[in-house]
């Protein structure tokens, strides 16, 4: 489920009152510990209300009013959007969140309305609209990359990529040295000191690669890496990729991303959908 929280204005948040170092420092570490847990999709302050504006709408009629705006406890000063499993989740987050506030403050925890919750009322039609939309806004904040596999030839490819098209090797980790045991079927003996994932440049463009064992096909030759914004960004593309092809291995956590499957398209090209992680971005 999707959440939005909401930090509650106060007297300070809205005299322009800037955070302390040590509160900016503490929230900086909060919000990485929320990007890593593949919680946080979205977050950001907001200026005093003096500098905003409220469009006032009557019929057919528009009224423009400046700030600032009365009722401070009614007043936001920040918010985050967060992918979380229930709302007890989203309330343990907040619970370790450093009080945003020089003076006592109020978090509000939001759920956002999905596509289940207005019924018959959304025809095929709108909800086919609605995902179509919600495809096209995470689409502009996702990357495709090229990821490479090789039949454990991984090193003398990047060297001979070196000298053939001056390509700039960037990080290379082996499976020796995963954070998180591989499975056995998946590594033959000799492959220890394979590459398991690295990274080169060719001009302004990335490529990633790996090795795998020519016996294992679902692998091929080569993927695109499609890198999306959230879990429900990442479900949604994948099903709609994966109609008509086939799913070689479904969406689950992993320690590079918090959300990554593959699959093969009815036209026969392999993919990767992850969320951005820790050590996928």
């Amino acid at each position: 489920m999707r959440v939005m929280v909401i930090v509650k204005a106060s007297p300070s948040s809205e005299a322009g009152e800037m955070p302390s170092e040590q509160l900016l420092t503490e929230m900086g570490q909060f919000n990485e510990e929320l990007v890593e847990a593949g919680i946080m999709q979205a977050g950001d302050g907001l200026k005093p209300s003096s500098e905003g504006v409220r469009v006032h709408f009557s019929g057919s009629g528009r009224t423009v009013h400046d700030g600032p705006f009365a009722e401070t406890k009614e007043l936001i000063a920040g918010y985050w959007l967060w992918e979380v499993e229930s709302m007890q989740e989203a309330i343990d987050w907040a619970k370790r969140c450093p009080n945003p506030m020089m003076e006592d403050s109020d978090i509000e925890i939001r759920p956002l309305f999905e596509s289940a919750d207005f019924g018959e009322e959304l025809t095929p039609e709108l909800r086919e609209q609605e995902n179509q939309l919600q495809t096209d806004i995470a689409m502009r904040a996702a990357t495709v990359q090229t990821y490479l596999f090789f039949n454990g030839r991984c090193e003398e490819a990047l060297e001979f990529y070196k000298t053939a098209v001056g390509a700039k090797i960037g990080m290379v980790m082996r499976f020796n040295e995963s954070p998180e045991p591989m499975p056995q079927d998946m590594i033959p003996p000799g492959f220890e000191d394979k590459v398991m994932h690295c990274a080169f440049t060719i001009g302004q463009t990335t490529v990633m690669a790996s090795d795998h064992p020519a016996d294992v096909p679902q692998f091929g030759a080569f993927r695109l890496a499609l890198t999306v914004p959230s879990r429900a960004d990442a479900d949604r593309v994948f099903d709609a990729l994966a109609k008509g092809g086939k799913v070689d291995m479904p969406l689950s956590e992993t320690f590079w991303s918090p959300h990554y499957g593959m699959l093969t398209d009815k036209f026969g090209i392999g993919w990767m959908v992850m969320v951005c992680g820790e050590n996928s971005c």
